[in-house]
């Protein structure tokens, strides 16, 4: 009994505590604290929706958001009209069309009077509104306009400053839009340097087994495919170490069918880094530049060095090769671009990984005239945009 009636207080000290919590919980924080949660709270649910640009799916996602922000009905409008409508009746909406027409046509905000909103029902509470044009980089895009049962400045202010957060997303998202295709052009142009002189060497390799050895043949046709296939593949830029280096495994099996005995590669890969996201197509072109540029150009047979290792919090990939080397000066025109045509992509991958992980992880070149290449780059095995593209191909899968 002495435990049961000790278990039976605990039980009621924790109900009470619990009891307490809740009831005191719900008043933790100031008037002005709670307001200022609750309307950030509301912004970043408005937020992701107006990140897919002004579009009728986007304005239905984010109107009931901003009509929370803005206390009264909410219409969003582009240059075609009306996109999305919360909190408002069809006669009240209709009655903004031409505010919300002058205001994209003139790029200024329309004060709209009470005869201005006059529904024909005596008894309509709606007294005011304020329709303000949405710009994206200086250009009118479309207008926020929203109805309120009083006509004051305060409105106009409140509703210009919930345009102004509008059109900030509005720009966020042009800028993605921009960004992606940005990235998708440098893809592509990267892939038309690779590909004339790398299909006329694979398929003349391929060309000289069919007669003397047919599953040789059928073999490295087969990897051709794989390495068009993945080159190509329109969806992400991203893959894993593990994806890029086999794409590696497969070109240089294609090169070395080409080669012959004049070309010897070793590699030496830590199996903590295979799972490291990286932008596609950043260490193939390097490979295919050392045979390119620094082994095929030498008389006497040459050696590969692929190195990936593991460096804490970031992977290194070292690629070298004991071939003609380079002059320094030209080295550094073809890592500017400015002459692009020295080295397979040099350029390109610099560019996308320091665009991607930021300066201090662009390509670094060690060579001279006669004493080889080394080439290396160092990737973070965690970053916010691998982690990013990952998620997004998750959703897409």
């Amino acid at each position: 009994m002495p435990f049961w009636g000790a278990l039976a207080g605990v039980l009621v000290v924790v109900a009470s505590v619990t009891w307490f919590g809740l009831r005191t919980g719900r008043r933790l924080g100031t008037p002005s604290q709670r307001t200022t949660y609750e309307t950030l709270h509301t912004a970043s649910q408005a937020a992701p929706g107006l990140r897919g640009g002004l579009t009728r799916l986007s304005a239905q996602e984010a109107v009931p958001h901003l009509r929370r922000l803005l206390g009264g009905g909410v219409v969003l409008a582009d240059h075609s009209g009306i996109l999305a409508v919360s909190d408002m009746d069809a006669d009240h909406g209709s009655l903004l069309e031409a505010p919300l027409a002058a205001a994209i046509s003139s790029g200024r905000p329309q004060v709209l009077s009470t005869r201005q909103l006059a529904c024909g029902d005596s008894l309509c509470a709606l007294q005011g509104g304020v329709v303000v044009p949405l710009l994206v980089d200086g250009e009118v895009v479309g207008a926020l306009g929203t109805l309120a049962t009083v006509a004051s400045s305060a409105l106009t202010r409140l509703a210009v400053e919930v345009a102004r957060f509008v059109s900030t997303q509005l720009e966020l998202a042009q800028l993605e839009r921009e960004r992606s295709r940005a990235d998708q052009a440098e893809l592509r142009f990267l892939r038309a340097q690779i590909a004339p002189h790398f299909v006329y060497n694979a398929l003349s390799a391929i060309e000289s087994f069919i007669r003397t050895d047919p599953e040789r043949a059928r073999e490295l046709l087969v990897g051709f495919a794989d390495f068009t296939r993945y080159s190509f593949r329109s969806h992400g830029q991203w893959v894993t170490m593990a994806e890029e280096l086999r794409l590696v495994d497969t070109y240089l099996d294609l090169e070395r069918a080409r080669f012959g005995d004049r070309l010897s590669v070793t590699t030496r890969i830590a199996p903590e880094v295979l799972g490291v996201m990286l932008p596609s197509l950043v260490i193939q072109p390097l490979v295919e530049n050392a045979i390119r540029h620094g082994l095929e150009p030498s008389e006497r047979p040459g050696t590969l060095s692929i190195t990936v290792s593991d460096d804490g919090a970031e992977a290194v990939v070292r690629i070298e090769d004991d071939g003609v080397g380079a002059d320094p000066v030209r080295l550094l025109a073809a890592l500017s671009g400015t002459d692009p045509s020295d080295a397979v992509g040099l350029h390109n991958v610099d560019e996308r990984l320091r665009a991607v992980f930021g300066a201090e992880h662009g390509v670094r070149i060690r060579s001279a005239l006669g004493a080889g290449t080394t080439v290396s780059l160092r990737i973070p095995k965690r970053h916010p945009a691998a982690r990013d593209a990952t998620a997004t191909a998750g959703t897409r899968r």
